[in-house]
């Protein structure tokens, strides 16, 4: 049985280990340099940042966080107020078990209640399982926008 609820500052230290565990897997681990500290006050601390949900297993009542959901609102000068989602993650161990859906759907309930004008992410595009998931949402795809960033 999976459970579905808010993410909660307690949770951060395992969010973490799945965002080491995601950079991994996209071939990239020394690009986490997020302190712990800077996370938790990113989505905790007086001014949060970010939201989340989080998927969890129950066993011996012990609580298994095994995957999750990262977003913040962000503004589109032609769309209005949309949710962007930052990262949804499941454990290497529990994909292919519908968790991912059921994150995908809590995160399209929540835009919708809080009146967003849709949600707006990014894919690798080798990344062809997480491809296919989203083209079951009917989601479109722009080849036309080339990501951009500054780093310091």
């Amino acid at each position: 049985m999976i459970n579905i609820r808010r993410a909660e500052k307690a949770d951060c230290s395992r969010l973490l280990e799945l965002i080491k565990e995601l950079a991994h897997f996209e071939k990239a681990p020394e690009e986490v340099t997020v302190s712990f500290e800077h996370f938790v006050e990113s989505g905790f601390g007086t001014n949060p940042v970010w939201k989340g949900f989080v998927a969890s297993t129950t066993e011996n009542n012990i609580e298994k966080i095994v995957g999750f959901a990262l977003y913040y609102i962000r503004y589109s000068t032609w769309k209005g107020q949309r949710m962007y989602l930052e990262d949804i993650i499941v454990s290497e161990e529990m994909r292919g078990k519908g968790i991912g859906g059921k994150l995908f759907e809590q995160l399209i309930e929540e835009a919708k209640n809080n009146k967003l004008n849709g949600i707006v992410w990014q894919v690798l595009n080798w990344n062809e399982p997480a491809i296919q998931f989203y083209k079951k949402y009917q989601a479109k795809f722009d080849d036309e926008w080339i990501n951009v960033s500054i780093n310091f």
